[in-house]
């Protein structure tokens, strides 16, 4: 019991100093955008991000119901959590990239990068489907170890 309370009041301790960092370093028009933007954000999830995402989880749970489908579904899965694991750390990039590059950061363009990388990542994810299932019709034949 006293580890959990000594606990808590290190988490309050924690969270006040980063209240304090935050006020500190934002001027008091950020601070009023901060809400407006996290609220935003909560939005955008809630009504943007979760339906999407769980309209795809359904279309592909009825689409794998088929007959030896489950071999495809491993790979649709492991593509689209890569397609979306990196999306979700290049979002960001992409919306404070504006109009331009930005040559002191990245001398590149992130939008066409974006798109190289989930190309790749597709490619790959189809590479590996073709590649399991032509292992998996070699050995089909393969009954029992004889």
């Amino acid at each position: 019991m006293k580890t959990r309370i000594g606990l808590a009041v290190v988490g309050v301790g924690v969270g006040l100093w980063g209240l304090w960092l935050l006020l500190s370093a934002l001027e008091p028009p950020a601070l009023v955008r901060l809400p407006i933007w996290l609220g935003g954000a909560v939005l955008a999830d809630d009504f943007v991000l979760v339906p999407l995402t769980v309209g795809v989880g359904s279309l592909v749970a009825r689409w794998s119901a088929g007959p030896d489908r489950h071999r495809t579904v491993g790979a649709v899965r492991t593509t689209l959590l890569y397609v979306g694991i990196t999306s979700l750390i290049a979002v960001p990039l992409l919306l404070r990239q504006g109009k331009g590059v930005n040559p002191t950061v990245l001398p590149r363009d992130y939008l066409r990068d974006w798109l190289l990388l989930e190309a790749t990542i597709i490619v790959g994810g189809v590479a590996g489907y073709f590649f399991t299932l032509r292992r998996s019709r070699a050995s089909s034949g393969d009954i029992g170890g004889r």
